[in-house]
């Protein structure tokens, strides 16, 4: 009796060590995602997996060294990149976070929350390896500002047995007159490996999903192939480890109810600073970009695209790595991050757009300013034509606002006597941050900055009326959430503008976007923030007591 209960008890511990039972499933380990909403389409995606859950309980990677991974890369062999990166006796499925995938079918179900009754109902159908067990619905003809619910099942090939299900929601923008406020959240850099809930994932999941907002945005570096543990120098390793990353739970639930927008950067395709030509391992650059835009992440036609949330907030998602020349180009009119065609796009669009404020989400920084070794993205010196050409674009808009990912650390950039501003999100952990992770090498902020962290987190953004006023609002917060920056802006329409220099007063009448160019054609000493806050100048100007009180605010800011 003791030697039988010895046995059981052995043969459950050799059980719990091994990577779970592959007899049952299709589940959903991946969870669900959704992309490029706008007011009537939203594309959804899901994984059929083996188990419900990652191995998490599964052996380290090995330690190589980058000289190693450097040289592998340049001259890659399949044998020798697994061999060096995993323990001599294992395989792949041994290793921390394997969620392998399985054959079976899907069927999606979704519904209008305020007519539950009324259910949309997919045909089933089957995923397998070709997409690494992953399918996506294209939906159309949805409500704008509609909420909807979801509900994706499972079952084995030519059964009709339900293996698993999943629940889901997501929100679509309103019509373009709509005044409701909206909030989105930007976030930038993870990495597994570098996750601060080792059990759950990245702890700005949970604090954003206290603010709901509206949306989110990833702007890219969503997982490193180029760092360890491991190198994924094959399309396997690509694959497990997206995989692995979204089978986290914090991930998972945040993703599963929230309507997102997916971008990619570097290392989301391959080895840092990747560009056409620069391969990593056996992975073609190539590849690596098909593999984010049609496998595993919502797929859209075009990477870019602009969407009206109401009437007082658009945003322009725009792509970095499908369209660039080589980062080694000589600089110069041809050589380009974003493509003609694509700022051609963005051109036209911005000028049409009659939205109070406009967010340009770009995944790496426009104004920086950035590390001097940097050479890949528009603030730096071997992209300066393309940058100058963006700006010069810019700074002609009507409040319009660059927010970037890529950067290690959180700031505000404003290029002073100009309209131009920058937020970086910075990355998701501190861990991930400054001065763990290197980057902005002094700690010191440099003129442009007006606020510089050296820490991980995220940036939320509020477009609101207040008596009719429309402003926006950029907060940077915290890993758990909490706000340690804050900056306001308001929209103006167009009125007499009081301006002085300093041998005169006259009136103008200008729009915002032109007012910079007024007072710097005009001796350009004033502060243009605090002159339009103090209210609506067309009705403030002309009592004599609120006149004096402005030429004191304009007299105080000569003196800074």
């Amino acid at each position: 009796m003791i030697r039988y209960f010895f046995c059981v008890l052995t043969g459950l511990l050799i059980i719990g060590c091994k990577s779970p039972d592959k007899t049952g499933g299709p589940y959903f380990g991946n969870g669900l995602k959704n992309g490029w909403a706008d007011q009537n389409s939203i594309v959804i995606w899901t994984r059929l997996t083996q188990n419900k859950e990652a191995y998490f309980k599964g052996k380290p990677f090995k330690e190589i060294s980058k000289d190693l991974m450097l040289s592998l890369a340049k001259n890659p062999n399949f044998d020798s990149i697994y061999s060096t990166q995993i323990p001599s006796g294992l395989k792949l499925s041994d290793m921390e976070g394997y969620c392998p995938g399985k054959d079976g079918e899907v069927q999606l179900q979704y519904y209008l929350k305020s007519t539950p009754k009324e259910i949309v109902v997919s045909d089933w159908v089957g995923v397998d390896q070709n997409k690494d067990f992953t399918h996506q619905w294209n939906l159309s003809s949805l409500k704008p500002g509609g909420s909807y619910g979801l509900k994706v099942f499972s079952r084995q090939k030519d059964s009709k047995k339900i293996q698993d299900s999943i629940f889901g929601s997501f929100v679509l923008p309103n019509e373009i007159s709509s005044l409701d406020g909206v909030k989105f959240c930007v976030v930038s850099c993870h990495d597994f490996n570098r996750r601060d809930d080792l059990k759950n994932g990245h702890k700005i999941y949970p604090s954003m999903d206290k603010i709901n907002p509206d949306f989110y945005i990833h702007t890219g570096d969503i997982e490193y192939m180029d760092k360890p543990n491991p190198y994924a120098m094959t399309e396997e390793l690509m694959r497990f480890k997206w995989n692995r990353i979204f089978s986290l739970p914090f991930q998972r639930s945040f993703y599963n109810k929230h309507t997102s927008y997916f971008m990619k950067d570097d290392h989301d395709v391959g080895f840092n600073d990747s560009y056409p030509g620069r391969d990593y391992g056996t992975v073609p650059f190539e590849r690596g970009l098909e593999i984010f835009d049609l496998e595993q992440f919502p797929s859209y036609k075009k990477r870019y695209k602009t969407v009206r949330w109401g009437k007082d907030l658009q945003i322009w998602i725009v792509e970095g790595r499908n369209y660039r020349s080589p980062n080694n180009l000589v600089d110069g009119p041809e050589k380009t991050i974003w493509g003609e065609e694509q700022k051609n796009w963005f051109y036209e669009t911005v000028s049409n757009s009659d939205a109070s404020f406009k967010v340009l989400i770009t995944s790496s920084p426009i104004l920086g300013p950035d590390k001097k070794n940097k050479n890949d993205n528009l603030s730096n010196e071997k992209y300066s034509h393309e940058q100058g050409e963006i700006l010069d674009f810019i700074k002609k808009q009507n409040n319009l606002y660059i927010v970037n990912g890529d950067r290690h650390w959180q700031y505000v950039t404003h290029i002073n006597g100009t309209n131009l501003w920058e937020f970086g999100c910075g990355a998701g952990t501190d861990s991930h941050s400054l001065p763990t992770q290197g980057g902005w090498n002094r700690g010191d902020p440099e003129p442009e900055h007006e606020f510089l962290r050296l820490k991980g987190g995220f940036l939320s953004v509020e477009a609101f009326r207040a008596e009719n006023k429309p402003s926006i609002s950029f907060f940077h917060h915290e890993v758990d959430g909490e706000i340690v920056n804050k900056k306001t802006f308001f929209s103006y329409s167009q009125n007499y503008i009081f301006l002085l220099n300093m041998n005169s007063f006259f009136f103008v009448k200008e729009k915002e976007s032109n007012l910079n160019v007024t007072l710097t054609n005009n001796g350009g000493l004033l502060n243009f923030d605090t002159i339009v806050k103090t209210s609506d100048l067309a009705s403030f100007l002309p009592n004599l007591n609120n006149v004096i009180n402005l030429l004191n605010i304009i007299f105080s800011n000569q003196n800074e």
